[in-house]
């Protein structure tokens, strides 16, 4: 069995967990989040806890388990302080705004770029220079951040673009004659 799906996950007072068949829903104070439970795994929800193991003994099962317990445990995380991230926007003229379903990024480029925020993120700007993703789902959050990222991620030579706040830019020397 997996050494990470044999710990159990707590569960606190104020999120509730209903098992159908072969889905779960973990509902909290921040929203609701639904997974698929695969056939060679079984979750047991207890008195204050959850607990996954394993049906059968294969590699792929045991895999299955050590992921799926991750999943529920960033569920259960989820539901009640929620995940963010932020991003900074570096270089002279970039700013973003929130419109809002559409975050309006101003990178350089000869026009102004629209990101269409999905259903379950809240995006905020305290700066025209930040960008603070937040939401209940960990996958969600950093697919959205990435996805802004990917507009103009940090260059080499001067550091210029959208980056991770805790983000080390490595800035290489340039050529000397």
């Amino acid at each position: 069995m997996s050494r990470v799906s044999s710990n159990p996950i707590s569960i606190p007072k104020d999120v509730e967990i209903v098992r159908l068949d072969r889905e779960i829903s973990i509902k909290g104070p921040l929203g609701v989040i639904n997974q698929n439970i695969p056939e060679e795994i079984n979750v047991k929800v207890g008195d204050g806890y959850l607990a996954v193991k394993n049906n059968v003994q294969t590699l792929r099962a045991n895999a299955m388990a050590g992921t799926l317990r991750m999943l529920l445990a960033n569920m259960v995380k989820g539901v009640t302080i929620g995940f963010e991230k932020k991003l900074q926007l570096v270089g002279v003229g970039y700013r973003a705004q929130v419109n809002q379903n559409k975050i309006n990024l101003s990178l350089g480029f000869s026009h102004p770029i629209d990101h269409e925020i999905p259903y379950g993120i809240k995006i905020e700007t305290p700066t025209q220079t930040e960008i603070v993703i937040k939401g209940i789902d960990k996958q969600k959050v950093g697919q959205v951040a990435a996805d802004i990222r990917s507009y103009r991620r940090p260059e080499p030579y001067k550091g210029k673009g959208i980056r991770y706040s805790d983000e080390l830019i490595v800035l290489k020397e340039t050529k000397k004659k």
